[in-house]
């Protein structure tokens, strides 16, 4: 359920009100510690935290129009999502997280960096707080821009792969 809201005030308002609160305490959690650089707004129809363009003029690479994404908040029709696009770019940051979210003996369902809940009492929030801390904006540009080299060798590499291949018939 993408929302139409225009602000993040807006964007509460219209959730149910269970959702407002569990949203607002992850939301309080993540702008306590969010790294100094960061915005927060609305982005693709979800309370979203990002890099500027400001300070990351290239934005986003799937669409440069947009800033670089963080991190998101998002209610969906059977439960919430915290997205952590911080975590998906640097696989030590991912594995920090997974570890302490299990240590704490809460059930984790996360896909490549979508965590998906349907109460706040299923989310350790300070391991939320922890995984947004530990990337300050620098270093998520730098795992960031890493990955888009990375990704774009193994697709060179493949490429060449295909060209060869067909050669061969």
């Amino acid at each position: 359920m993408q929302s139409k809201a225009t602000t993040v005030k807006d964007f509460l308002a219209e959730l149910p009100e269970d959702r407002r609160k569990a949203l607002s305490k992850v939301r309080a959690v993540i702008r306590k510690h969010l790294p100094a650089g960061y915005k927060e707004g609305i982005q693709w129809g979800a309370i979203a935290y990002f890099v500027p363009h400001s300070l990351y003029p290239a934005g986003y690479h799937c669409d440069p129009a947009q800033p670089l994404p963080f991190a998101g908040l998002a209610s969906q029709k059977n439960y919430m999502t915290l997205s952590l696009f911080c975590v998906y770019c640097d696989e030590g940051d991912q594995k920090r997280l997974v570890e302490a979210w299990r240590k704490t003996g809460k059930k984790l369902d996360m896909g490549k960096s979508c965590i998906r809940f349907k109460k706040l009492e299923d989310v350790p929030l300070e391991v939320i707080g922890d995984a947004v801390r530990r990337v300050p904006v620098k270093k998520f540009i730098q795992s960031y821009e890493a990955g888009l080299k990375a990704g774009s060798a193994r697709r060179k590499k493949a490429s060449a792969v295909n060209k060869t291949a067909g050669r061969r018939k």
